[in-house]
């Protein structure tokens, strides 16, 4: 008999990780985590959970598939978290071939074997669930201080990046309502935390700042994000697959918002508590701070309003901002055989500014 099985595709990931060590650690749930392991996926990431019984590591793309048929034949998938996806918007840029290839093209591979598999048992097509996580960056950006991307905005796509992932909610929706497919999809806002790739502004800033290297932040560092812990995502996350409505779409926030160099500001402030006596050439981090020129088509405001969410599911963020972000500082200066070996292979030197 087939083993019953979560499938977490993109689990060596940022977010993909977390949500697995919270499967393994506050469920119940088999997982088998699926990753490619391109140059931000780390299997590392698992390591507190990697002995569990429950857990099983699978190296396979999304866009091969048949990698992913093979899955489906040798386990009994009771649900799938699709969180694979090329996410880095400056690559998007230079790049765009691999964002469609894996974030649209990929996508419909998962959609089409699951749906193959979803319709072969009445009993597991009773108790499935495909879980789609998005961004909020489908939506474009918010020029209205007073306006917030809900459940029912439009989408306005401005990056390879965010038109692709725009494209596999698309389809998604497609694959329920004409296939029947049972899928909810999630558009989450940035996210931050331990594990996360250095190449994003949260542990970029931190690992700049005590390498006493420049910290470059695109134009004048006033574009808004709001800002999600990501451990609270993925308690959203594991709510929203036990008690959402298939079909529904559910916006998750942080209630965080903040620009980029506040932002920057408030984590050199932090270094300086945490690390007071360190030798460095500069007398504060913030001294270290360097405008650079802006990225085309930069959104100026992301913020996100989770009321269907919290109404719903009575879900709403465990952690306050500046509760987390001291904690993921914390971790990046205590987790420095986590964090080096990337740098080894892409130095900081090589790595710009993300602020998805």
């Amino acid at each position: 008999m087939k083993n019953e099985c979560v499938l977490v595709t993109g689990g060596a990931g940022f977010i993909g990780s977390a949500l697995i060590r919270d499967l393994i650690n506050n469920t119940s749930y088999k997982v088998i985590n699926f990753d490619n392991l391109s140059y931000a996926g780390n299997e590392q990431s698992c390591n507190e959970i990697a002995t569990s019984e429950r857990y099983k590591f699978i190296k396979a793309d999304l866009r091969n598939r048949s990698s992913i048929e093979k899955i489906f034949e040798e386990n009994r998938i009771e649900m799938v978290f699709n969180l694979a996806a090329e996410t880095h918007v400056d690559r998007s840029i230079d790049n765009p071939n691999i964002f469609i290839e894996t974030n649209v093209l990929g996508t419909l591979n998962l959609l089409e074997v699951t749906r193959n598999n979803w319709l072969g048992s009445m009993q597991h097509k009773n108790n499935f669930k495909f879980i789609h996580i998005s961004t909020d960056e489908v939506y474009g950006d918010l020029r209205n201080k007073d306006e917030f991307f809900t459940e029912c905005s439009k989408y306005e796509p401005n990056s390879p990046y965010s038109a692709s992932k725009a494209s596999s909610d698309h389809l998604v929706r497609a694959w329920n309502r004409t296939y029947g497919l049972p899928t909810i999809t999630t558009n989450c806002s940035n996210n931050y935390g331990p594990y996360q790739y250095p190449e994003k502004l949260v542990p970029l800033t931190i690992l700049k700042a005590i390498k006493n290297q420049e910290i470059p932040i695109y134009g004048n560092g006033m574009q808004i994000r709001d800002w999600l812990y990501v451990e609270d995502h993925t308690n959203a996350l594991i709510e929203i697959s036990n008690k959402g409505i298939i079909g529904e779409t559910y916006v998750i926030g942080g209630n965080n918002e903040i620009t980029n160099i506040e932002l920057v500001n408030k984590i050199c402030e932090i270094l300086e508590i945490f690390i007071p006596d360190k030798k460095r050439s500069i007398s504060k981090f913030k001294d270290l701070i360097k405008f650079v020129e802006d990225r085309p088509g930069h959104d100026a405001r992301y913020a996100i309003d989770s009321s269907k969410l919290k109404n719903q599911l009575n879900w709403s963020p465990k952690y306050n901002f500046e509760t987390g972000l001291e904690r993921t500082v914390l971790w990046y200066l205590e987790n420095e055989d986590w964090w080096d070996p990337l740098l080894e292979i892409n130095p900081l030197k090589r790595i710009g500014v993300i602020n998805k």
